[in-house]
This record gives structure tokens, C-alpha cells and sequence, in this order.
């Protein structure tokens, strides 16, 4: 092999490894990041726990509308499934989350949307359910559950050809 097919083997390979290189974090990216450690620690742990990133005016509600998890409402997974930027400064995050109550075993899904903002550092600001049931941010369901009635009514049996009764 000659000297020029070398040099042009090994450029071709260093071009190949530098567009390969990530360039620095965008601020989404970090948005990203926050709130993905965020949602995995709010399922592992007590929503408590994650309170530091969540903003001083949203805390009260937030608290509110977790109370229930970790008792009422179990946290099978969370799973983020989109990031875009809202302006310069907010992302909106949308995170699927499946639960279910423990006295029914029921899995249940719901996508929530969450705002957050980047001041110092990255903070949730609210949160909002889009699709899927309803219950796992506080909101009042009522359930019905069926009651006995006794044995499943009949009608009364009518023969076309008279009265069988002797």
C-alpha cells in the first residue's frame, strides 16, 4: 500500500470519529437530564425527596397531587417520551406514567405534561394530566362498585302450547 492511500484511510477515519464527537450541552439537553433523574426518583422514592426541584410557587400543589403515591396509587413505571422547548427559558416534558390502585390490581396509564423553567438550574413549574385515566394527580374519581342482588332475575317461562302443570 502506498503512502498517499494510508493518509487518505486515516483522515477519512479521523473525519468519521470528529462527527461523532457531541458538541456541548444545550440547554435542553439539560432539561432533558433534569427531568428524567426527576421522574425516576419521584417513582423510586416519596415525592419528598424531590421537592428541591420542584419551584417554590408549585410545591404546595404538587404536594397535593402526590400525596396518594406510594400508598394509594403505586408507580409501576415512568417512562419519558418527549422534550421540546417553549421559548427560551421553559420545556415542556411529557412523561407516561402506568399505576394502578392495590385493592384493585388494575394497570392504568396516563401521559402528564410538565412544565419546567431554567433560572438556577432547571424546576418544575406544573403539571398537567393529557391522556390516559384519571386519579393520578389528585383528581377525584368516584368509583361504583356492584353490589349483590341476589340470584340473576328470570322471566317466567310461558309455553305456547298451554299450561304444562297437570
Amino acid at each position: 500500500m502506498g503512502m498517499r492511500f494510508k493518509t487518505i484511510v486515516l483522515f477519512a477515519l479521523g473525519s468519521f470519529g470528529l462527527a461523532g464527537c457531541p458538541g456541548p450541552a444545550t440547554a435542553i439537553d439539560h432539561a432533558r437530564q433534569t427531568a428524567q433523574e426527576f421522574n425516576a426518583q419521584l417513582r423510586y422514592g416519596a415525592p419528598e425527596e424531590v421537592l428541591d426541584r420542584v419551584a417554590a410557587t408549585a410545591r404546595t400543589e404538587f404536594t397535593s397531587r402526590h400525596r396518594a403515591w406510594g400508598s394509594d396509587v403505586r408507580i409501576a413505571d415512568v417512562e419519558m417520551t418527549g422534550v421540546r422547548a417553549k421559548g427560551e427559558r421553559d420545556a415542556l416534558v411529557s412523561v407516561r406514567v402506568a399505576w394502578y390502585r392495590p385493592e384493585e390490581q388494575l394497570l392504568r396509564t396516563t401521559t402528564v405534561e410538565q412544565t419546567w423553567r431554567e433560572g438556577s438550574g432547571w424546576q418544575l413549574l406544573s403539571e398537567k394530566r393529557l391522556d390516559g385515566d384519571a386519579g393520578l394527580l389528585g383528581e377525584k374519581v368516584v368509583y361504583v362498585v356492584p353490589y349483590d342482588q341476589g340470584p340473576p332475575p328470570q322471566f317466567k317461562t310461558i309455553h305456547l302450547a298451554g299450561d304444562p302443570s297437570p
